[in-house]
């Protein structure tokens, strides 16, 4: 069936219901919307689903919600996993606790546990759930920091990591083998209830997960000195990280944290900001309005779900806020947590650091400093998750950090993602540990700069959206993949990997060995003088992204090198389009 075909099998077949048929009925006369909401189904990859609201086969809504429930379903009773249930989170999103009872009641139907917040919690809270109470799997109902009219949803397996191979393409499959909407199950929710099928979770799971929290503080002594000294705005962009990144902070002693009134109750529609993302200056300006009032030491704000932080620190030279990338902050506290790691209890001889292939060559240096093994994966957090629990089920390999470029980092191993409210008890606890040296934050990366080189890190994005822009993302990744250019930005190609293809070429003899990472379209070059460009269409967002990095001889330098780089890579794409 065409688009047209099944938009009018929505209108017409009992299953869907009236609301559902009144918002497609509202755009019969618009041929582009029926076409962009039916020309595909809504894909579930490997992180789960992720669209715009509405009605429709390619929107987020209960059909499709259900839908991808039920392939899970009939996943985890083929592999006779359903008696340890499902944990399911939601964040402050629209529609997302009505998708989270939904993803619910679909298990329940099919004979599954689920175990719901009673409210709205952080990502890392849900990762941790999944392996605190010992379910089969995890689904947490967010989109993260994509704009307001979209929601998603995520599937952890039971290690507490958002699912990897086998189970992924398990679960795919099994969602792709649904032809029949009225073979997706559902069941009413006092039903449920009272079947013993369907609980609700809070406190329960909110008091360990702030213990397991605790226990990764390094520095009490520094807490204790200049906690009540230190002032700290925060804002959660009215999402998730409010309630437990205020406990956190005041149960191990910060005194003067400032939250911005603006953002601080979760609110889908985030009237105060455009984009909910912290990497955004924009995202900040409420709060260093508020830093500025307080002569705050650091300006803190989390995503949506509270898995990502974002970071302004005070320049006591300039008297200005500075911001640090995720590339700069997850340096800065792997740096903190490995030497505090290496001064107290010593660093482990199997010790592993680890990074997404489009983070930071800094971090580089860190490794070499302490003698770890520096891992590198694909983008993704779950690849970091992976490798923890290939660290557990073989005994061999010590955990110390992990952390991508996209302000995402996690400290312990509590969770198995990306934990923004650990990463501000962190950042605060450093922050408090280099005050007692007489030092800032800013004062600390500069000496990290210093300590291991001047690198600057980059990625620029280019959004296409719709049917159209998915095909010239497809044109672009093929174009480059056909031809590797001699040169970008000035810089010599000194090799050119393709995850796709799982081959590394030396452009100067030609040899090729693999890339020893799963499949992936992505491209990646290393330049001359420690540069490099790396090249994937977003998993999560209609953009193709470019990621690039250089080293200079200061700061200054290194900053005129990236943006001369930038430019070239962006001008020679646009020429492409």
């Amino acid at each position: 069936m065409d688009y047209r075909d099944v938009y009018q099998e929505w209108l017409d077949s009992p299953y869907f219901d009236e609301a559902t048929k009144e918002e497609l009925r509202g755009i019969a006369a618009d041929e582009k919307e029926i076409r962009e909401r039916f020309y595909t189904e809504l894909e579930f990859g490997t992180a789960g689903l992720r669209g715009i609201i509405g009605a429709g086969l390619n929107r987020m809504n209960i059909y499709t919600v259900r839908k991808a429930t039920q392939g899970l379903a009939n996943y985890i009773n083929e592999v006779g996993a359903q008696a340890k249930g499902v944990a399911i989170a939601y964040d402050c999103r629209h529609m997302a606790k009505e998708f989270a009872d939904e993803a619910a009641l679909c298990l329940n139907a099919n004979g599954i546990p689920a175990y719901v917040f009673e409210s709205l919690r952080p990502t890392p809270e849900l990762s941790f759930a999944v392996r605190y109470l010992g379910c089969t799997a995890g689904i947490n109902v967010t989109a993260s920091h994509n704009p307001a009219e979209y929601n998603g949803y995520k599937v952890y397996w039971e290690d507490g990591a958002q699912i990897t191979p086998p189970h992924d393409t398990g679960i795919m499959a099994k969602v792709r083998a649904i032809t029949d909407w009225n073979t997706v199950k559902t069941m009413k929710k006092e039903d449920a209830v009272a079947a013993g099928l369907y609980h609700v979770i809070g406190a329960n799971v909110d008091d360990p997960y702030i213990a397991e929290l605790k226990k990764q503080v390094k520095s009490w002594d520094a807490i204790k000195a200049e906690g009540k000294n230190l002032t700290i705005v925060y804002t959660p962009l009215h999402g998730t990280g409010n309630i437990p990144a205020r406990r956190i902070l005041k149960e191990i002693g910060f005194e003067n944290v400032y939250v911005v009134p603006e953002q601080e109750k979760p609110d889908g529609s985030f009237p105060t900001v455009s984009y909910p993302n912290p990497e955004a200056k924009e995202a900040f300006a409420l709060a260093l309005k508020l830093g500025k009032e307080k002569n705050a030491d650091l300006v803190l704000a989390t995503d949506p779900d509270a898995d990502r932080l974002g970071v302004y620190v005070k320049d006591t030279a300039s008297g200005e806020y500075n911001p640090l990338t995720g590339n700069m902050s997850g340096s800065l506290l792997a740096e903190y947590e490995i030497s505090r790691v290496a001064a107290t209890t010593g660093i482990p001889a199997d010790g592993k650091l680890i990074k997404t292939i489009v983070t930071t060559n800094l971090c580089n240096g860190i490794a070499d400093a302490y003698g770890l093994e520096l891992i590198e994966v694909l983008t993704g957090f779950k690849y970091i998750g992976q490798q923890i629990l290939n660290f557990e089920t073989t005994g061999k390999g010590t955990y110390l950090f992990g952390f991508e470029e996209s302000y995402g980092c996690l400290i312990g191993t509590h969770a198995r993602d990306k934990d923004a409210i650990v990463a501000t008890m962190a950042l605060c606890e450093a922050a408090a540990f280099y005050k007692t040296q007489g030092k800032t934050l800013w004062d600390a990366m500069m000496d990290l700069y210093r300590k291991y080189g001047f690198y600057a890190d980059e990625v620029k994005s280019i959004t296409l959206k719709g049917m159209e822009g998915l095909q010239k993302i497809s044109e672009i990744m093929e174009t480059l993949r056909a031809e590797t250019p001699a040169e970008y930005g000035g810089y010599k190609v000194l090799s050119a990997r393709d995850y796709k293809k799982d081959q590394i070429v030396d452009m100067a003899t030609g040899a090729v060995k693999p890339t020893g990472l799963p499949n992936s379209n992505v491209l990646y070059y290393d330049l001359e003088d420690g540069a490099w460009l790396c090249v994937r269409p977003s998993g999560t967002e209609p953009k193709i992204k470019f990621y690039y990095g250089v080293k200079g001889t200061d700061l200054a330098d290194a900053q005129k090198k990236s943006e001369a780089l930038g430019a070239q890579i962006l001008a020679k794409i646009e020429a492409m389009l």
